[in-house]
């Protein structure tokens, strides 16, 4: 299974997955009335509210079987070199597709934060337990890209993680009242560039495979 973070057609469904991460809440957003992009959380798409909540619940369950798929991947890559990397990536990747995709592509979040469900504690705890573990990827990448030598690569994750987590504080001071009216309200621009910071490792390492 490892020798899939070589292979090319592996590279160009994960590069399609995590850019379409960004195009697709985009691209629906067109399609529901009210929803800012900047101040509501991409979640919302998915919202029993939501005109588009089956599409982009499925999508949300097509992220978390996927990337549960490239954490076995990544896993049996580096386990035999970095065992302890290798643990911490499956974890950090795999809790993530679990959490973020998977189930909260299952329980929706409603669109009001006023409104709390069975489903949306379970989505809220799933997302929330996801972004944590998935944004030290970076970090454990970077870790591992010095081990190999390659220090450009490990460079760029190291600038990766920093930017993410503080995005991520960005992010989560967004919710705060003492914060509404500001700029750190725009809670769905920070959820965005925290999540795009996260998936650096991806990037690289997808384009990288299909263009070389």
């Amino acid at each position: 299974m490892g020798k899939l973070v070589d292979n090319k057609v592996f590279n160009a469904l994960l590069l399609f997955t995590v850019v379409g991460e960004f195009f697709l809440p985009w691209l629906l957003k067109r399609f529901y009335r009210g929803y800012d992009s900047k101040k509501m959380v991409m979640s919302v798409l998915g919202s029993p509210e939501s005109p588009v909540r089956h599409i982009y619940n499925g999508w949300l369950i097509w992220l978390g079987l996927f990337l549960s798929l490239t954490a076995l991947v990544y896993f049996f890559e580096l386990v035999k070199s970095f065992p302890a990397i290798a643990v911490l990536t499956l974890l950090s990747v795999g809790v993530f597709a679990l959490g973020a995709g998977l189930l909260s592509g299952i329980f929706s979040v409603n669109e009001s934060k006023d409104v709390v469900t069975a489903a949306s504690k379970i989505h809220g705890a799933g997302a929330a337990i996801g972004f944590m573990t998935l944004l030290f990827f970076p970090l454990i990448t970077a870790v591992a890209a010095f081990n190999q030598h390659e220090t450009v690569y490990g460079a760029v994750c190291i600038t990766a993680f920093l930017l993410s987590l503080a995005f991520f504080v960005m992010f989560i001071m967004g919710d705060k009242e003492q914060f509404r009216g500001t700029v750190l309200s725009y809670e769905g621009l920070w959820e965005r560039l925290a999540l795009f910071c996260m998936y650096v490792p991806f990037y690289y390492i997808s384009v990288k495979t299909i263009l070389f």
